[in-house]
């Protein structure tokens, strides 16, 4: 299989935008950054960048490797994606409103009822509730590829409670501490401006009347997986970091304990999942959120950055309709594509996935974080097998998509400088006035040779991304 190298075209040439980084890499000795690796791995551990595996022995935390080597995107194609990432984005935001709303989308056959109202993910407490500027998505990471001779696909759209920013930020900061020269010769784009930014537009969307909003940001705890990003994140924007505990409810308003007594809280930032956020209309079992929240939402007293129901939007069965969404809502074509996918609920699909099992990839509609899944030409015969009773058992609960040939990318692994897999996770903010990103945003990579599964809960690493500017 011919994959895309982000750094050589086809003949091996050094391709435009990384000529000068490529004419520095191969005028710097190995074992110097060899070493600059090594200071980058410890300054990582003291800082605590580290990421919680959950499965693995209790408090086992790993290092999320870091990669020496950026991946560079040229200005005008950045530009493109862009627009195609405010497009679809808004397109994803309108379909939240309408679907919780007056389902038009739904009635015009559109999107297929059934896959939204008997989703999981799909939450009837959110029918007719109004929210500011008519956003769900305030946060969304939008997960690309590019495969083939060179072609941009959306793999999938993440609007829960997307992670990975922290790295992004974290990764530039040391790629300036270890190379200053590199940014003396390069005119990167800056991204340390997005926790303002983010600041910025989750102080927008502040129930109305509120004109100085407090704004927190709700962990689940430290035992959770992206704890550090939570605690990184609050810190950069100078606000308080909030457990379930710390907040209650009185008279349908939120309030954070203090020891100046109780505080409103305005504006929420959660990292919680909607079935935890509260015991009296969720899971009773949770410890995790706050009761009497819903009801306070419902009446409009506090904001929840991401909305609670936002998850029906992207859910792996509902994304094969994201194209249509941009169609009927905006009236435009798509900038970004798709993948193709298999609907395995549909007979037709269903029969052609299970006879191609070894050369797609299956994923769970509900899973994440690369788990649930099967990678077709790197599974055994078993695995295989064991994928297809899940199937027959369970279609609605998979799609399937062609083996990309994600691009790759050198990277500096153990046997020196070699070609890994990578994929971008932009992330896109809203606030219903505007749609900005900082450029670029996280690169994974899949460190393992031949590896397609970039997700760091499986093994995989990330890079700086430079967006250089005209």
């Amino acid at each position: 299989m011919n994959f895309y190298n982000e750094m050589y075209d086809a003949n091996g040439g050094v391709r435009e935008h990384y000529k000068g980084y490529e004419a520095w890499l191969k005028a710097t000795p190995g074992e110097r950054i060899e070493r600059k690796r090594a200071e980058a791995d410890l300054a990582f551990h003291r800082v605590g960048i580290t990421f919680a595996v959950y499965g693995e022995e209790a408090g086992k935390e790993r290092l999320i490797p870091f990669d020496v080597i950026p991946r560079i995107i040229p200005s005008a194609e950045w530009k493109g994606m862009q627009k195609g990432l405010r497009q679809r984005v808004t397109a994803l935001n309108m379909f939240l409103r309408d679907v919780y709303h007056d389902q038009e989308i739904l009635k015009a056959g559109k999107v297929p009822a059934e896959q939204v109202l008997n989703n999981a993910q799909y939450r009837p407490v959110m029918q007719g509730v109004d929210l500011p500027g008519d956003i769900y998505a305030h946060i969304a990471g939008v997960d690309i590829v590019r495969a083939g001779a060179g072609e941009c696909y959306v793999l999938e759209d993440n609007l829960r409670v997307p992670s990975g920013v922290s790295y992004m930020l974290e990764d530039r900061k040391m790629m300036m501490r270890l190379f200053p020269e590199l940014f003396a010769r390069h005119k990167v784009a800056p991204v340390q401006h997005y926790p303002d930014m983010l600041l910025e537009k989750l102080r927008a969307v502040a129930p109305t009347g509120v004109s100085d909003p407090t704004v927190v940001v709700l962990t689940p705890g430290a035992y959770n997986s992206a704890y550090f990003e939570h605690t990184f994140l609050a810190q950069q924007m100078g606000v308080e970091l909030v457990e379930g505990r710390d907040l209650f409810v009185q008279d349908e308003v939120v309030y954070m304990r203090t020891t100046q007594g109780p505080q409103r809280v305005d504006v929420i930032y959660r990292r919680i999942d909607d079935d935890f956020m509260d015991p009296l209309a969720f899971r009773p079992d949770s410890a995790l959120g706050v009761p009497g929240i819903l009801k306070a939402y419902q009446a409009g007293n506090v904001t929840l950055s991401n909305a609670i129901g936002t998850g029906v939007a992207d859910d792996k069965s509902i994304y094969p309709y994201v194209p249509e969404m941009i169609r009927f809502y905006l009236g435009e074509e798509p900038i970004l594509n798709n993948v193709p996918t298999y609907m395995c609920r549909k007979a037709d699909d269903l029969k052609y996935v299970l006879a191609h099992l070894a050369e797609l990839v299956v994923k769970e509609v509900h899973g994440a974080g690369g788990y649930g899944m099967l990678v077709g030409p790197a599974s055994t015969k078993e695995q295989i097998e064991n994928f297809r009773q899940l199937l027959i058992a369970k279609p609605e609960g998979y799609i399937a998509q062609p083996t990309l040939a994600l691009s790759n990318c050198p990277t500096f692994v153990e046997e020196g400088i070699a070609p890994r897999h990578l994929d971008l996770r932009p992330f896109v903010l809203s606030s219903g006035k505007c749609v900005d990103m900082a450029p670029g945003g996280l690169t994974r990579v899949a460190l393992t040779k031949g590896s397609l599964v970039v997700n760091s809960s499986q093994g995989g690493g990330t890079k700086d991304t430079w967006v250089l500017e005209d």
